[in-house]
């Protein structure tokens, strides 16, 4: 394969949302069509053939979790703000209510592309308007305390969601802590965070080597190493968090009905998880 031809990890958002988009009923994402280019088309015909066919309805699964998810709490007057870490090309801004307040914060270029974009469907009454706050952060350098300014101005003490999604597997643990403890610092109790992962178990299987070979070829990570796995026990052990919901793959689609073609190790079994700050 031709290095030119690869694509960088931000890249990857093009994939997310060509795959949201690939089944509309599952996802319930109308909007997530418009990223679709051809350069993203023949990576996800790439992928579905190299790695698992199973992978449209997997991401559509969890964009619709976690919509109908927010869009309760929404609608319990549970959450105000949605703070999308890492938002990529996510369209839940135009699938929620409009009174929600979004706080987007990815890599600059993500960001700068994605903001530029949005301004103009919406100027075309492509996109309904909504309250969309961009925070462009490289995560490289110190952000935390810029980024608390920031995100504080914006949210004031107004109940939040806090969502993380397609990040962790690309960070080690020692970041990943580093981010609850930050979230930590956003939130106060009756909070939530939504939370996506792989669970360790999965490197065992076909669909895990699958992922493996796929990225050894279009980017720079080529070691499993390289790829955080989540055991269910960092989630259940987060001192001032309690996990109140735990779904993956499989309960989700006998909840929506979905049909599974393939066999469990061919599958990429995400896991979704509901966390609420508690008083203590």
């Amino acid at each position: 394969m031709e290095k030119e031809k690869n694509i960088e990890i931000h890249e990857t958002a093009f994939l997310t949302s060509t795959l949201r988009s690939l089944n509309e009923d599952l996802s319930q994402d109308y909007f997530a069509k418009l990223w679709r280019n051809t350069k993203s088309d023949k990576w996800i015909k790439k992928y579905l053939d190299l790695v698992s066919s199973e992978e449209t309805n997997t991401h559509c699964l969890r964009n619709r979790y976690f919509l109908d998810t927010i869009k309760k709490l929404v609608d319990d007057n549970d959450v105000e703000v949605l703070i999308n870490f890492g938002c990529g090309f996510s369209m839940y801004p135009f699938l929620l209510d409009e009174r929600l307040i979004h706080i987007e914060i990815d890599k600059p270029e993500i960001i700068d592309y994605k903001k530029s974009k949005l301004m103009n469907w919406q100027k075309t009454n492509t996109l309904p308007k909504r309250n969309i706050h961009f925070i462009a952060v490289d995560f490289s350098e110190d952000y935390k305390q810029d980024l608390l300014t920031k995100i504080f101005s914006i949210k004031n003490n107004k109940p939040c969601f806090i969502l993380i999604e397609g990040v962790l597997f690309f960070l080690d643990r020692k970041e990943t802590d580093m981010l609850f403890d930050f979230f930590n610092m956003i939130q106060k109790p009756g909070d939530f965070i939504g939370s996506v992962s792989f669970q360790d178990t999965l490197k065992e299987s076909l669909a895990f080597r699958k992922l493996m070979a796929f990225l050894n070829q279009i980017v720079s990570k080529t070691k499993e190493s390289d790829y955080q796995t989540i055991a269910d026990d960092y989630y259940r052990s987060q001192p001032t968090y309690q996990l109140i919901d735990h779904q993956d793959y499989f309960s989700l689609s006998a909840k929506y009905g979905n049909v599974i073609q393939l066999n469990k190790e061919e599958i990429l079994n995400e896991n979704f998880y509901l966390l609420k700050k508690s008083n203590r």
